[in-house]
């Protein structure tokens, strides 16, 4: 048998080899644990998606299908004071539909460009359906979270089940719908919609 103490030094001086390569990663992983749980994750991640807004990097582009699909309207939703509202009354219209959630650090951080857009577009001619996919039992934290922040534009939750189209893999995604009904427009991830150049897309679609 070797020597107990040499034996003894050998792992002593492995452990600390395997500790100096594992320490930075535990502390990386220990240090992201408390912003997850403390919810200052997604406020650092917000703050540096603001920034990126600021460059133009995040601007919305027009995405247009290379078969425009037709929108279903037969699907009900129902906004934040609970009212049970047909999406077929919007026929007719620009829609700008944008599925989010309060949990979804993009969908925050691409809000105030929405509301932005919200304030200088004739709504009246385009209707805005900011449509969160948050659990039913948290239809009060939407409500709360909308008043918090101060938004205006028209926020709805779903009142049934929603069309295929609308049943995305990601959030945040917007859509946008011309008034003849062909999905003109789709876009997804954190985008900065408070541009010329789409508030100019949104007014081209106007029926003469």
């Amino acid at each position: 048998m070797g020597n107990p103490i040499a034996v003894e030094k050998l792992f002593a001086n492995n452990a600390m080899k395997i500790w100096s390569v594992l320490k930075p990663w535990l502390i990386i992983a220990a240090v992201m644990v408390f912003l997850r749980y403390t919810g200052l994750l997604s406020g650092i991640s917000i703050l540096t998606g603001s920034a990126l807004m600021q460059t133009g990097v995040l601007d919305a582009k027009i995405n247009k299908p290379a078969v425009a699909r037709r929108f279903n309207y037969d699907f009900k939703i129902r906004d934040v004071h609970g009212a049970i509202i047909n999406v077929d009354s919007f026929k007719n219209k620009i829609i700008f539909l944008n599925i989010w959630a309060t949990w979804c650090g993009p969908c925050r951080m691409e809000m105030p460009s929405i509301q932005s857009l919200y304030n200088r577009m004739d709504t009246a001619k385009v209707a805005f359906i900011m449509l969160s996919v948050d659990s039913q039992q948290d239809f009060e934290k939407v409500q709360r979270y909308i008043s918090d922040k101060g938004f205006t534009f028209p926020v709805y939750v779903p009142a049934g089940a929603l069309p295929n189209l609308l049943q995305v893999k990601s959030i945040p995604t917007t859509f946008v719908i011309a008034p003849d009904g062909k999905v003109v427009s789709s876009e997804s991830g954190a985008t900065n919609y408070d541009t010329p150049e789409f508030k100019q897309f949104l007014e081209s679609l106007l029926l003469p």
